[in-house]
C-alpha cells in the first residue's frame, strides 16, 4: 500500500525541473543498435538489429565478445529487439523468431523460450518487445502480440499472464517496454503512461507523462525512460512526488534516443549508431 501511495503522488503531483548532464565522450559504431543494458560487473550488452547481433563490451567500448547473425537456430536472431543482463545471464527479445534465447555472462548459448504453438494460448507469447527477470528467478515477458505481459518461473514453466483486454484500468493497449525493481515491481511503458504492476501481476500504479515513451530501464534505483527525443528520471529509493526531466546538449545526439541508462553517476544514451556518455557536473 506504501508503494501504490508513492506511484500515485506522482501522478498527482507532476513532472520537476531538469537536471543537467555535460557531455563526455561516445563508444561504439553499431549498424542499427535497437537496446542495452549493463549488468552489475559493469559490462554494457548491446542489440544491434541491423545486423542481428549482440556485443558484449566493457565502459570504455573496447568489445569483448560479439555473436549473432540472421536465421532461427541457436544464437542467430531476426531482429533482437532487447537485451536483460544479470551477473551471470544475458537475455535477448528475437521478436521475430517469438522467441527469448538465454546466454551466459560471455555469450555462449543456454537455451531458448517459445510458446507460440502451445496448445494453451494462456501460455503463448509473440513478438515479444523485452523481459525482465525477478530477485526470484522469475522471467516476465512482454508480449506485443496479445498485449500482454507472461510469467515463467526459472525452469521455464508458465505461471500467469497479466495486463491483458480484461484487466480494466490496467489493461495494456500500446506496450513498448517493461523494467524491473529491486522490490520485483513492474514498470510497464504504455503510450503516454506508465503501468505499475507487483509481481503477482496486480496493477499498484500509474504515472501519466507529457508524450509517448520509447523505453525504460532500471538500474539499481535509477529509473530512466525516454522519448525519441527527451529523457526522464525516476529515483527509486527516495519515492518523491515528481519525475525529472534530464538535460543534455542535444548537438551531441545525431537521430533518435533508442534506450538511456544510468550506472555509476553517468549517464549512457543509446542512438542507432553509437552510445554517448554524459556526467553529472
Amino acid at each position: 500500500m506504501k508503494f501504490l501511495a508513492a506511484v500515485l503522488f506522482i501522478f498527482l503531483q507532476g513532472w520537476g525541473n531538469s537536471q543537467s548532464y555535460i557531455f563526455q565522450g561516445s563508444i561504439g559504431s553499431f549498424n542499427n543498435a535497437s537496446s542495452f543494458h549493463i549488468n552489475s560487473a559493469g559490462f554494457i550488452y548491446l542489440t544491434d538489429s541491423g545486423n542481428n547481433e549482440i556485443y558484449k563490451s566493457d565502459t570504455l567500448g573496447k568489445v569483448l565478445k560479439s555473436t549473432g547473425g540472421y536465421g532461427w537456430k541457436e544464437a542467430t536472431f531476426d531482429n533482437p529487439v532487447n537485451v536483460y543482463a544479470t551477473p551471470l545471464n544475458v537475455y535477448i527479445s528475437d521478436k521475430n523468431n517469438h522467441r527469448i534465447q538465454r546466454f551466459d555472462k560471455d555469450l555462449n548459448p543456454i537455451s531458448s523460450l517459445y510458446t507460440r504453438d502451445n496448445d494453451d494460448p494462456n501460455s503463448r507469447f509473440g513478438y515479444p518487445l523485452s523481459c525482465v527477470i525477478s530477485a526470484q528467478g522469475d522471467m516476465f515477458i512482454l508480449d506485443s502480440e496479445n498485449k500482454r505481459i507472461l510469467k515463467f518461473d526459472l525452469f521455464g514453466n508458465f505461471i500467469q499472464n497479466f495486463g491483458g483486454y480484461d484487466y480494466g484500468r490496467y489493461a495494456l493497449n500500446d506496450p513498448t517496454g517493461i523494467a524491473g525493481d529491486l522490490n520485483n515491481n513492474l514498470f510497464v511503458i504504455d503510450g503516454s503512461k506508465i503501468l505499475v504492476y507487483d509481481q503477482f501481476g496486480n496493477g499498484i500504479g500509474e504515472i501519466k507523462g507529457k508524450e509517448n515513451f520509447s523505453a525504460i530501464n532500471i538500474i539499481y534505483n535509477n529509473m530512466t525512460i525516454n522519448s525519441r527525443d527527451n529523457i526522464y528520471y525516476y529515483d527509486l529509493s527516495h519515492r518523491t512526488d515528481q519525475m525529472e526531466k534530464i538535460s543534455i546538449d542535444s548537438k551531441e545526439i545525431s537521430g533518435d534516443i533508442k534506450s538511456t541508462l544510468i550506472f555509476n553517476t553517468k549517464l549512457y544514451v543509446l542512438t542507432s549508431k553509437e552510445i554517448l556518455i554524459f556526467q553529472r557536473p
